[in-house]
């Protein structure tokens, strides 16, 4: 199984070039699913219900988010009855949604996909280790799924690290979200599980995080509280591709994904 995992999109732009290559990607890579970090993708700040079945409709087979996803407030409503958009599953209790499903290929194949958010430097969030204890205990890889893969949508790297090497051998590809930045620590871990601290975004590089650089500057230096706005110029579509042995569920290499923009391609 070939699983291709787009980070964070952020913006029009971004989004657009995600919707458009999508399904030229999924066959040019011979991907059997596509996951997409959506939750930036109305503005920079959150995602509508129109945009998340224009992802779907595009080839991406399950959409993860994270801190934004409810800053629209249509997404509430539409997250009750859409099973594949996901929103972190360790929310505290009230929210809409879930943060786990369980697709399947044409050939049967069960990809479980589980979402969650971390807790340092973050909002008040339930536990994170907790609550993937609580999922996994629900969900075994090799007897209720195929394949798992776990989005940690997060700020601090030791955090992220620290919940892949408590996952390695429980679940197939653990890969982080939220900073926007692509790491370059891609491998498998000792038991089996292929891992990346964050698989950067959909978005333009030239910028602070996908946003307009000026304005952001601005902000740190306290000279300017004014809005932040997406970036403008040519998007960089970043992520990885894991691919998983169909009989034990774990990782047999995971390699970078970027195309287009600024940042040099991998594919």
């Amino acid at each position: 199984m070939r699983i291709l995992f787009l980070g964070d999109i952020v913006g029009r732009q971004a989004r657009g070039h995600v919707i458009a290559e999508t399904a030229t990607l999924k066959e040019n890579l011979a991907c059997d699913f596509v996951i997409t970090n959506c939750e930036n993708s109305a503005g920079g700040f959150g995602v509508t219900p129109d945009i998340c079945n224009a992802l779907f409709d595009a080839g991406s087979d399950v959409l993860t988010s994270g801190n934004h996803i409810w800053d629209k407030s249509e997404i509430s409503s539409y997250i009750s009855h859409q099973p594949r958009l996901l929103r972190p599953v360790n929310m505290k209790e009230g929210f809409p949604g879930a943060g786990l499903v369980v697709v399947s290929d044409k050939h049967g194949r069960r990809l479980a996909v589980l979402n969650v958010i971390t807790n340092l430097f973050m909002a008040d969030y339930l536990n994170v280790f907790a609550a993937l204890d609580d999922c996994l205990g629900k969900i075994k890889l090799g007897q209720d799924a195929d394949a798992i893969v776990v989005d940690v949508h997060g700020e601090a790297t030791s955090e992220k690290m620290a919940i892949g090497h408590y996952l390695d051998g429980r679940v197939s590809c653990v890969v982080g979200t939220h900073t926007h930045v692509p790491t370059a620590d891609h491998h498998i871990l000792e038991n089996g599980t292929a891992y990346q601290t964050d698989a950067g975004m959909c978005g333009d590089y030239n910028s602070v995080i996908g946003m307009n650089k000026q304005v952001a500057t601005d902000r740190f230096r306290k000279q300017s509280s004014g809005r932040l706005s997406v970036a403008t110029g040519e998007p960089t579509l970043c992520g990885v591709v894991v691919e998983i042995d169909d009989k034990t569920g774990l990782a047999i290499s995971i390699k970078p994904f970027r195309k287009g923009g600024r940042l040099q391609e991998a594919i």
